[in-house]
């Protein structure tokens, strides 16, 4: 599936990058951002309606990277066996069969079912991540990979934004929260009434179908490069075909990119602990105010998300990108050990100003990750497990479910992501040491060259 009029290095990479597919590429990516964020709306609307506990409520974020990292593999074999594009394909036709399973749920009114839909989005995003994040560093020269990526995820935020504006409006209701209006029905009046909520829930998952439909059909018409190393094809098959085992054997020997492995999961465990608990963070700190309003402070942290992508993007051009990441880092914990301690509101916008420091973590992360692993061949595997480690964001929120839970304070709780945020400044800042190691080695080199 070659496009000839795009000139592909032997490793894979472009010498140019296809600006049109770029762009269509990038389109993915605020398509996975909408489904995310919708997950924040429905763990508001679900502890109210299902009447669940913070552990339980977290676990729509469980069925969610759950699907993530079971899928992670599969999809990088249709990848290593087809292409990024066949990929791309079966990640939006699973996304279509997910949103409409939401269709079924809000009928049969059950907490499980509506698990079982967001699993089934979960497994189309799992294929689009697994081929987009990497597809998205091929296309282009080698050394711009990461920059490509950062600019490919800086539409994430803008999909999130989306998708809390469609649940805001088509989800939540007008009038007091939830649990004050369920507080003064009868049995009967709160049954009824939870019925009525959950027929809500589909309405945003409508649009979103139409919009997966269209974005399949332009896929399917546009030609793509294969963007898959061509030099160790050509130097024996066996070589060209590397087993799981071999590959695996091969990624977990590598320990920059364990180290990767575990900064990747923290990371998104972290992100997707702030971002569910934030809603409930507003209601819980502000008894004034409904689900609709305390989703304007999620806005609020996909636009801070946003305008951290572009800052670091800027910053990265000019600093080491690990340097930059070290200092956000720094930042993001002090900003969630605040919000731990403080006594009124500002501890919401300390999780707004958190988001900001999220922007360029998951990307540099993925594309620094990605970069140490020098035999190509095992490119689509190494990919497949960096998205794995996304079930950091089925894990980590189910443990801040559970401190919330047994000290009763979801405030207290928002210790388990600043403890992630510190491992992820331990890990870049192991990185900067090592960028700056290896540049002083090469200065010494050039030196005494000049010396002699």
């Amino acid at each position: 599936m070659k496009n000839k009029s795009l000139t592909q290095m032997p490793d894979g990479y472009l010498k140019k990058t296809p600006i049109f597919q770029f762009i269509l590429l990038s389109i993915l990516f605020p398509l996975w951002g909408a489904a995310a964020s919708l997950n924040d709306i429905l763990i508001a609307q679900f502890k109210s309606v299902f009447a669940l506990s913070d552990f339980a409520t977290a676990l729509v974020q469980s069925a969610f990277y759950g699907g993530y990292f079971l899928i992670a593999i599969p999809a990088s074999l249709v990848i290593k066996k087809t292409s990024y594009k066949i990929a791309v394909i079966t990640g939006l036709i699973f996304y279509i069969i997910g949103c409409s399973l939401f269709f079924p749920a809000s009928h049969m009114a059950t907490y499980m079912m509506f698990l079982c839909a967001i699993f089934a989005i979960a497994i189309g995003l799992g294929f689009l991540e697994t081929s987009a994040n990497t597809y998205s560093s091929m296309l282009g020269p080698r050394e711009y990979a990461t920059l490509r990526l950062n600019i490919s995820q800086t539409f994430t935020p803008i999909g999130s934004v989306v998708g809390i504006l469609l649940g805001k409006y088509l989800i939540f209701q007008e009038g007091e929260s939830l649990d004050k209006q369920l507080a003064k029905m009868s049995p009967e009046q709160a049954h009824a009434f939870s019925l009525e909520m959950l027929q809500h829930t589909l309405q945003p998952y409508k649009y979103i179908i139409f919009i997966l439909i269209g974005v399949l059909v332009i896929f399917l018409i546009t030609k793509y490069p294969s963007c898959k190393a061509q030099k160790v094809a050509q130097s024996s098959n066996k070589a060209s075909t590397p087993g799981i085992l071999e590959t695996l054997k091969y990624l977990v020997g590598n320990a920059r990119f364990r180290k990767g492995i575990i900064a990747q999961f923290l990371y998104v465990g972290m992100q997707v602990s702030v971002w569910s608990f934030t809603i409930r963070l507003a209601l819980v700190l502000n008894d004034d105010i409904n689900e609709r309003s305390a989703s304007n402070f999620m806005i609020y942290s996909f636009i801070a998300f946003f305008i951290g992508k572009l800052i670091a993007n800027f910053l990265m051009t000019r600093f080491s990108p690990k340097k930059v990441l070290f200092i956000y880092s720094i930042i993001g914990t002090c900003l969630l050990a605040y919000i731990v301690v403080a006594s009124n509101m500002m501890a919401v916008y300390a999780a707004i100003a958190v988001s900001m420091i999220f922007g360029p973590c998951w990307a540099t992360i993925y594309g620094e990750t990605l970069e140490v692993v020098e035999e190509k061949k095992y490119t689509e595997m190494a990919g497949a497990i960096l998205v794995m480690a996304i079930v950091g964001g089925a894990v980590v929120p189910a443990v801040q479910g559970i401190v919330s839970d047994l000290l009763g304070s979801i405030q207290h709780a928002f210790l388990v992501p600043m403890i992630c945020f510190i491992y992820v400044g331990y890990y870049f800042y192991n990185e900067m040491k090592r960028e700056q190691k290896i540049k002083n080695t090469i200065e010494e080199k050039l030196i005494n060259v000049g010396v002699k």
